[in-house]
């Protein structure tokens, strides 16, 4: 009781604000209704800060925009079709929708935005009960239809409808119920189990796009695993991201390789934890994210026995690099991300080398090189990577890491390694071959670079010499 006495004084505090004083009385006066609704007060009872300011009215969006104008700083109608008008009020960014009652209509990829009449009839069509709540303004009436509250402070999460009937509505809350899972730390109650099992087929119709913003979203969560769980355990992940579930292999009885899947979700949890560790401040990077759960995607398809029972996997990295790109596309992810994640994973064996033998300079010059822009992510996923219940293994290879980031280190110094470039530009090279732009140029500078990973700065005077010579031998 004292958490949602608390709420009740946050939401009232809230409300009390300039802003929203103004915008509630502003509807009151135009004879509209208002209310914060969905997350907004959730959160409140959760004890998390409000940052999104959700409102929901019975006005349809010309009206809404009127109402607000005169009081906004700024304003906008970008999602005009759905009912939203999006406005800054005393520096505060809300967003008001007319009450809703969307629905698929079995043929489109899209939801059917519909309006509705009530508050109360908003509510029941909403995705889960505890988002299914809301404070009239300026009344400062709670209205919670479905039991939220209840659910709420028992950590569960289901429904204000049957889920069959939500989930119909809706297959996308399907895979929201897995992004709460992990967000909000609850647990779906069987009968929504169940039902995201019997109708996890139903996503099908939900637009590759959707699909790939609520997988974003539950993967940029503080712990996706228990989401990512769900998904695998309902089936979800078999039409969404077939990749996951696939690497459940059969672990044979002598043990001759881990449970890929579970050491791909700890490698997951190992990565987001370096991650805070390296970079508290930082949104959470769903590139990296990705690539360590994606990480062994090539497992299964070069999964090979050896004589003696050992299981192999030649080649995975780079197989792996090739279907998480295939998958990510398919999910409309954009050219960087998907090349980011997919180098990630190509790249992400290449230090147990390192544990076999010293590498020389040239050979770190080269990691380095190839791992470009995203070597500070490849020192995390590689790090996560180490997953052995092998104490002194797990030591040798973490103290085996250190090692070479410091060399790194040390010769970014030394060469500012970050930015390797040969001695001479190309302008430097066509001056001192009397060459135009063209095909040799390129071979020329690839030619200094060599150099330069392998032996470190020349100086201008020695390249121009190593040049001569290379090309005169041509």
């Amino acid at each position: 009781m004292d958490s949602a006495a608390s709420a009740i004084a946050q939401l009232g505090s809230l409300a009390a604000s300039p802003q929203v004083s103004r915008l509630a009385t502003a509807f009151a006066t135009a004879g509209r209704e208002l209310a914060l609704v969905g997350g907004s007060v959730r959160d409140a009872f959760l004890g998390v800060p409000l940052n999104d300011l959700d409102f929901t009215t019975d006005a349809d969006p010309d009206a809404i925009l009127a109402i607000v104008a005169p009081i906004a700083d700024a304003h906008w109608d970008v999602g005009r079709a759905f009912g939203t008008i999006g406005a800054t009020i005393g520096g505060k960014t809300v967003e008001i929708t007319t009450y809703r009652t969307d629905a698929y209509d079995g043929e489109t990829r899209k939801p059917v935005v519909e309006f509705g009449d009530s508050l109360e009839g908003d509510l029941v069509r909403r995705d889960f009960t505890v988002n299914a709540m809301a404070l009239r303004l300026p009344q400062l009436v709670l209205v919670d239809p479905s039991g939220g509250i209840e659910d709420l402070m028992a950590r569960r999460l289901t429904t204000p409808s049957a889920p069959e009937v939500s989930f119909g509505d809706d297959p996308l809350r399907m895979m929201r119920a897995a992004r709460f899972t992990s967000q909000l730390g609850f647990t779906v109650t069987g009968e929504v189990a169940g039902a995201m099992t019997d109708l996890a087929d139903r996503i099908s119709i939900v637009s590759a796009e959707r699909v790939r913003d609520e997988l974003s979203r539950l993967l940029r969560t503080p712990s996706p695993r228990a989401g990512l769980e769900l998904l695998v355990g309902t089936g979800l992940a078999a039409l969404v991201l077939p990749e996951l579930p696939a690497l459940q292999l059969q672990v044979d009885e002598h043990h001759h390789h881990k449970d890929v899947y579970e050491h791909s979700l700890t490698v997951l949890d190992q990565a987001i934890d370096l991650e805070r560790e390296r970079h508290p401040d930082d949104a959470p990077d769903l590139v990296l994210r990705l690539a360590a759960l994606l990480h062994d995607a090539g497992k299964p398809a070069t999964k090979r026995i050896e004589p003696g029972g050992v299981v192999t996997f030649h080649h995975h990295d780079v197989v792996g690099a090739k279907l998480a790109a295939k998958r990510m596309r398919e999910l409309r992810f954009d050219k960087d991300t998907i090349g980011s994640v997919a180098r990630l994973i190509e790249l992400h064996l290449r230090f147990f080398g390192y544990t076999e033998g010293a590498w020389t300079d040239s050979a770190v010059r080269r990691y380095v090189r190839d791992a470009g822009p995203l070597l500070e992510r490849l020192h995390i996923l590689t790090r996560a990577d180490v997953t052995t219940r092998n104490r002194r293994k797990a030591d040798r290879l973490a103290f085996a890491y250190d090692d070479l980031e410091d060399r790194i280190a040390t010769l970014g110094e030394e060469e500012e390694l970050a930015a390797i470039r040969p001695d001479l530009d190309g302008e430097q090279i066509m001056a001192a071959l009397g060459l135009k732009p063209g095909r040799e140029v390129g071979e020329a500078y690839r030619f200094l670079l060599e150099l330069r990973l392998s032996e470190g700065p020349l100086g201008e005077e020695e390249a121009t010499r190593r040049l001569l010579a290379w090309h005169a031998a041509r």
